[in-house]
């Protein structure tokens, strides 16, 4: 069982791969099952024993990176107490990850390939904050509305920060959601209209 469970693994992981390598030259609608499962080196049927479309297999990829980046938020308050949300050293590695994994941080957080990408990223960081997370102090409302808002507003700036090209060293990012999580802007200044 174990070696078949190992021969599972390793064709998952062969077509994952292919998939990859097929995105960084293809537009996502124009690549074939029989493209990915040539270059994964099996066949239609072999695919079609794992996944039923290339949609499913794309959103088991983003689930994998969405599963270790899971792993470095919760790392970032593992054995702490409390934490500040002004302390931009404990975001910085989260940051790494998505920028030593652009590529596929780009196509999911865009929402352009598969729809709903978006949310489900959103609803991973959601989960733990809503799971192993609580504010210190009461506040006014529903603390569901500050989970979405926060969360949101880390969607937003990933987004951002993929349109500029990554131009921005994760430290800087870290530093910037640290502040825009810490900080009220104040007052808006209208502009002429």
């Amino acid at each position: 069982m174990a070696n078949e469970d190992r021969r599972i693994l390793r064709t998952r992981n062969n077509l994952k791969r292919a998939m990859l390598e097929l995105l960084k030259e293809t537009d996502f609608k124009d690549i074939s099952i029989t493209k990915i499962a040539s270059l994964a080196r099996c066949n239609r049927v072999t695919f079609y024993s794992h996944y039923e479309s290339s949609a499913q297999l794309l959103a088991d990829i983003f689930h994998d990176y969405l599963e270790e980046l899971a792993h470095y938020y919760k790392e970032s308050f593992k054995e702490k107490t409390t934490l500040s949300l002004a302390d931009s050293s404990r975001s910085i590695p989260i940051f790494e990850f998505v920028f030593n994994n652009q590529f596929v941080f780009s196509l999911m957080l865009m929402g352009e390939v598969i729809p709903g990408s978006q949310n489900i990223f959103c609803e991973t960081i959601s989960h733990i904050s809503r799971t192993n997370l609580a504010l210190k102090d009461e506040i006014w409302f529903d603390i569901e509305a500050v989970n979405f808002f926060e969360t949101y507003a880390l969607l937003g700036l990933f987004i951002y920060w993929i349109k500029e090209g990554f131009k921005s060293p994760p430290e800087e990012m870290a530093r910037r959601m640290a502040y825009l999580y810490s900080t009220t802007l104040g007052e808006i200044i209208v502009k002429d209209t």
